[in-house]
């Protein structure tokens, strides 16, 4: 697994949260690329499973000796698969307060 480091594009990071480049909304149909909430929930949860898939399987090769399969790059894919796992945690997390709080709101 190789790892490169890009710069970073505000461009693309603006573009991806739905806004221009001097921060206004973008047209919903153009911010959200046809694409539900739901289907980039289930998207992002796929990366997630994936990941941790990925790292599952480079441990076992480690653990059964490959030497095509580096420590360092099993304790990466680990990391990335932890990190990606608590972003949806708290992910979960704000939505269910979110919807706690608008449960609790009087009408």
């Amino acid at each position: 697994m190789e790892l490169k480091l890009r710069p970073f594009d505000f461009a693309q990071a603006t573009a991806r949260a739905g806004l221009n480049i001097n921060g206004e909304p973008l047209s919903k149909a153009k911010a959200t690329g046809g694409a539900s909430f739901g289907d980039a929930m289930a998207q992002a949860m796929k990366g997630v499973s994936q990941a941790q898939n990925e790292a599952s399987r480079l441990q076992r090769e480690v653990q059964l000796d490959n030497p095509t399969v580096s420590l360092e790059e099993t304790m990466v894919a680990m990391q990335k698969a932890q990190i990606g796992f608590q972003a949806t945690l708290q992910v979960r997390n704000r939505l269910v307060s979110a919807y706690s709080e608008i449960m609790n709101m009087q009408v």
